[in-house]
């Protein structure tokens, strides 16, 4: 019995790990393509079959959602790290609002990926139907600073519905900003996250921690 659960436990662990070299060879070929990257390119780049990579993903969507998982998690690490660091309230906010442009500035092309539909895709691979995925990536992101500003923010009565309102309003921010800004680039991150900061800045400087929690 115990040698079959051994086996089994192999054969996930290999599993596992052939995934992610799968994702890895995705990134890759994303990193080069972005929004253009096909399952024929990364089944190519990961020296398989595009069947192969369907057995493993299910369909470009099921292959769209394990990278879109495997980069919000890192990104929402990132985040946590600049909102768990031992700053003042406004360096808090302003180093989080960087972590998340600096995320989609170091690569702009797997942002791009993600968040905006290619526009010069063939009929065969007509994309990722990126619409369809990328409004949960947002959801969760807004779902999981809402759930931080409300243990650690003291927003009186209704603060659980308010922390929801803050944290998918500011994510909603974020996104709209920096994809105008990663388009255009009219100043630098800094003026930029300066700049968010400031029009945050004034309901967040006037509620209080709450009690028993981290600061915020």
């Amino acid at each position: 019995m115990e040698t079959t659960q051994q086996a089994a436990a192999q054969q996930q662990r290999s599993a596992d790990q052939r995934r992610r070299e799968l994702l890895e060879a995705a990134d890759r070929v994303v990193l080069r393509d972005g929004p253009q990257a096909s399952m024929n390119a990364i089944a190519a780049e990961a020296g398989i079959t595009k069947p192969i990579l369907y057995r493993h993903f299910g369909d470009k969507g099921g292959l769209y959602r394990a990278l879109a998982k495997r980069h919000t998690d890192a990104l929402l690490d990132a985040l946590r790290a600049a909102l768990d660091a031992p700053a003042e309230r406004r360096e808090r906010v302003e180093a989080t609002l960087d972590t998340y442009l600096a995320a989609i500035e170091a690569r702009p092309q797997v942002y791009r990926f993600l968040m905006h539909p290619s526009e010069d895709a063939q009929p065969s691979e007509a994309g990722f139907d990126v619409g369809r995925h990328s409004a949960p990536l947002l959801r969760r992101l807004g779902e999981e600073l809402a759930k931080v500003i409300y243990d650690r923010v003291d927003l009186g009565p209704g603060s659980e519905q308010l922390a929801r309102v803050w944290g998918h309003g500011i994510v909603g921010m974020m996104h709209a900003a920096g994809d105008w800004w990663l388009g255009e680039r009219p100043c630098s991150r800094a003026e930029l996250v300066r700049s968010l900061a400031d029009l945050l800045w004034g309901r967040l400087a006037a509620a209080g921690d709450r009690a028993g929690g981290q600061t915020f």
